[in-house]
C-alpha cells in the first residue's frame, strides 16, 4: 500500500548506488525492519521534491513581481497559490525530519531518525524555517480585516501601511532559494559517474538559474524603491513616462536598467539618478561584479576539475573506439564492449594491479578483506580455516565484470576458475535443472580438481564477481600442507 511509496525504487540511480537488484531489495527489507516512518531518498515519495522545485521557482519569480508591480491587486489565483506554497513548505520542513540521507561514501542511506534529525538541525533547518514562514495566511487575514474596515478611513490607512509592511516582510520567502541550492547539490551527489555530462549540465543549469534570479530580483528592486517613495518627480519612472504603462513595460524597463548597471554599460546614458537610486545603482554594480566573479570562477573550476581518472578513461575509450572501427566490429558488439567498460570502470580509469603493488602488504590484505572476506565465508571449503590461509587466498582473487547475457562458464569444458558473486544474478543450467544464484553465492568448484564444469552459467544482469584460478589456488595451498590434506 502506501508504505511502498517510502521504499527505494529500482531505477538507474539506485542500481548505480547499490550495485544490483538484490542489494536494492535488501535495502527495502532493512527499511521495513526499522519499522519507522522514513522516506527513502530513492523512493517514489522523494519525487515530490521535483514539485517543490517548480513551486519554489514560481515563488522566487512571482513574489518580487507581486510586491513591486501588482500593488496588492494580485487576484485570487495568486493568493491561493501563495497559501498553497506556504502550506507545502511547512509540510516539507516536517518531512525533512523523516527523509533518509544519501552520503557520497556510504553503501546505504542513513535511515536512523536520530541521525537524520541531528544532521537536518545542523544544516538546513534554520533557512527552511525562515523560508516557510506562512506570510500567505497573514496576508489573507489582514486583507479580510481590511475589507471589514472599509468604512473607517483612518483605520483603512493604518491597514494599508500594515499590509505594505507584511508584503515587504514576505520577501523572507525568497530564502526558499536555499531549497533550490540543496536540490542541485543532492542531484549532483547521486548522478552516475558515467553521466559526467549530466553533472556538468546540472552545475551550469544551477549557475544560470541563480544569475537569472539575480537579474529578475534586481529588475524588480529598480521599480520597487521609487514606488516606496511614492514616485517623486525626479525618479526614473516619471522621467521615462511610465506611470500609466502596463506591468510588462515597467518590468522590461526595470530589468533593462538592472542589466545595464550590472554589466557596467550605461552609467552615462541614464540621467543623473536621485540619491536613493544611486544606492540601487551601486548595489547593482556590486552584484554584477559578484556575478562575473562567480561565472568566471565556476567556468575555471569546471575546466580544472575534470578529474584525471575521468580524463584517462575518456582517452582509453577513444582509443578503444578507433580500434573497434579499424577491426570493423559489428555495432552490437561495439555497444557491448562500451557497456562493459562502463560497468567495469564506472567512468574512471585506474590500474588495479598498480594500486595494489604500491600499498604495503598489510594494507593490501585489509583492502581485499573488506572487499571479499564475506564471499569466502559462504563457501564450505573455506569455513573454519586458519585466517592466514584465508588471507593468502584473498590476495589471489581477481575482480571481473560480466554483462547481461554473457556466458561465464560452459558445461563440460575443463574448468580452471571458481567464481564468487559480489553483486548480480546468474542462471546455472544443466540438462536436468535450472537455478538462479545472486549476491554472495559461488560456482565453479572444479577448481579443486581441475575437472569439467558441470553446468553452463549465464549472467542474467550485470555481474561483479571475484574469481580464483586453479594455479593461484595451488600456490596458496603450497604453504599450508595441513589444509591440502583436507
Amino acid at each position: 500500500g502506501w508504505r511502498a511509496l517510502l521504499l527505494p525504487q529500482l531505477n538507474r540511480q539506485s542500481l548505480y548506488v547499490y550495485g544490483s537488484e538484490v542489494a536494492v531489495e535488501k535495502e527495502c527489507i532493512r527499511q521495513l525492519e526499522s519499522g519507522v516512518f522514513v522516506i527513502h531518498p530513492f523512493s517514489l515519495m522523494s519525487y515530490y521534491i521535483l514539485i517543490m522545485m517548480v513551486i519554489t521557482f514560481l515563488n522566487l519569480i512571482g513574489i518580487p513581481m507581486e510586491i513591486a508591480f501588482l500593488d496588492g491587486n494580485s487576484g485570487l489565483a495568486w493568493e491561493g497559490f501563495n497559501v498553497f506554497s506556504d502550506t507545502l513548505f511547512l509540510i516539507d520542513v516536517a518531512l525533512n525530519f523523516r527523509t533518509g540521507i544519501i552520503t557520497e561514501d556510504a553503501e546505504e542511506a542513513i535511515l536512523d531518525i536520530k541521525r537524520i534529525r541531528v544532521s537536518y538541525l545542523r544544516t538546513w533547518f534554520i533557512p527552511d524555517v525562515i523560508a516557510a514562514f506562512p506570510i500567505g495566511y497573514i496576508l489573507l487575514f489582514a486583507q479580510g480585516l481590511h475589507y471589514h474596515n472599509d468604512d473607517n478611513p483612518s483605520k483603512t490607512n493604518k491597514m494599508m501601511r500594515i499590509l505594505m509592511f507584511v508584503r515587504i516582510l514576505s520577501l523572507i520567502r525568497l530564502a526558499r532559494v536555499s531549497r533550490l541550492v540543496r536540490f542541485f547539490n543532492e542531484v549532483e551527489k547521486v548522478s552516475n559517474a558515467n553521466l559526467e555530462v549530466v553533472r556538468l549540465f546540472i552545475r551550469i543549469m544551477s549557475l544560470f538559474t541563480m544569475i537569472f534570479l539575480l537579474c529578475h530580483w534586481n529588475g524588480c528592486i529598480q521599480y520597487f524603491v521609487p514606488m516606496l517613495e511614492e514616485f517623486p518627480n525626479d525618479c526614473w519612472v516619471r522621467k521615462e513616462n511610465l506611470m500609466n504603462a502596463t506591468v510588462i513595460v515597467k518590468y522590461s524597463w526595470g530589468v533593462f536598467r538592472a542589466l545595464s548597471q550590472m554589466i557596467a554599460l550605461s552609467y552615462g546614458s541614464m540621467d543623473a539618478p536621485t540619491y536613493v537610486e544611486m544606492w540601487i545603482v551601486m548595489v547593482s554594480m556590486v552584484s554584477g561584479c559578484l556575478m562575473y566573479t562567480v561565472l568566471v570562477a565556476n567556468a575555471t573550476a569546471m575546466i580544472a576539475n575534470l578529474d584525471p581518472a575521468a580524463k584517462e578513461y575518456k582517452s582509453k575509450m577513444s582509443r578503444l573506439e578507433h580500434y573497434m572501427a579499424f577491426m570493423k566490429l559489428p555495432p552490437e558488439l561495439q555497444l557491448r564492449i562500451n557497456n562493459y567498460y562502463q560497468a567495469r570502470y564506472g567512468g574512471k580509469w585506474f590500474d588495479e594491479k598498480d594500486v595494489m603493488d604500491t600499498v604495503s602488504s598489510a594494507l593490501k590484505e585489509q583492502i581485499v578483506t573488506v572487499m571479499c572476506s564475506r564471499l569466502l565465508r559462504n563457501v564450505p571449503m573455506f569455513q573454519n580455516r586458519d585466517q592466514s590461509f584465508i588471507n593468502t587466498v584473498l590476495l589471489k582473487l581477481q575482480y571481473e565484470v560480466f554483462q547481461e547475457g554473457d556466458i561465464i562458464v560452459r558445461q563440460n569444458v575443463p574448468g580452471d576458475r571458481m567464481f564468487f558473486i559480489d553483486h548480480g544474478q546468474v542462471l546455472v543450467e544443466t540438462d536436468s535443472y535450472e537455478r538462479e544464484l545472486c549476491d554472495g553465492d559461488f560456482f565453479g568448484t572444479c577448481v579443486l580438481n581441475k575437472g569439467k564444469h558441470l553446468a553452463t552459467v549465464k549472467a542474467l544482469t550485470d555481474c561483479q564477481c571475484f574469481s580464483l584460478s586453479w594455479d593461484d589456488f595451488q600456490d596458496a595451498l603450497e604453504g599450508f600442507p595441513d589444509v591440502r590434506k583436507d
